[in-house]
């Protein structure tokens, strides 16, 4: 893997971790902003500790070794759930809170598409 892709797939990586972890934390603990967010989406408020725990537990197959098959279940969770996010935000009219979701999306296809052989699915060096 070259020097660039690794940089690429780390920043990626770490700032779409963050983001997920901060998030997921925020809908964990129940935060009256969040939980008003939801509510003008339409969503019921048990839907955030959903989501806060598979954010969390997403982050953490990411960035553990080995175990591809469920990296690309986390990074198909995080890429549904940031599009449902804009989805709600567009269909809702609360359209100018795009930027975080949309941000996370990005973070999300350009750490999927960056990463090392060893955390793809199928690769001749995989550990399951």
């Amino acid at each position: 893997m070259k020097k660039p892709h690794k940089i690429t797939y780390w920043v990626a990586t770490i700032w779409l971790s963050l983001g997920m972890v901060s998030t997921g934390l925020v809908q964990l603990i129940g935060n009256e902003e969040e939980r008003e967010m939801f509510s003008r989406l339409g969503y019921p408020p048990y839907l955030m500790t959903l989501l806060g725990v598979l954010k969390i537990i997403g982050v953490i197959v990411v960035l553990i070794p080995r175990f591809p098959l469920l990296k690309e279940w986390a990074y198909a969770g995080f890429f549904f759930a940031m599009f449902g996010a804009i989805f709600s935000h567009i269909a809702s009219g609360t359209a100018n809170e795009l930027f975080g979701p949309s941000l996370l999306l990005v973070l999300t296809v350009v750490s999927w598409y960056f990463r090392p052989p060893n955390r793809r699915v199928g690769s001749a060096r995989q550990i399951a």
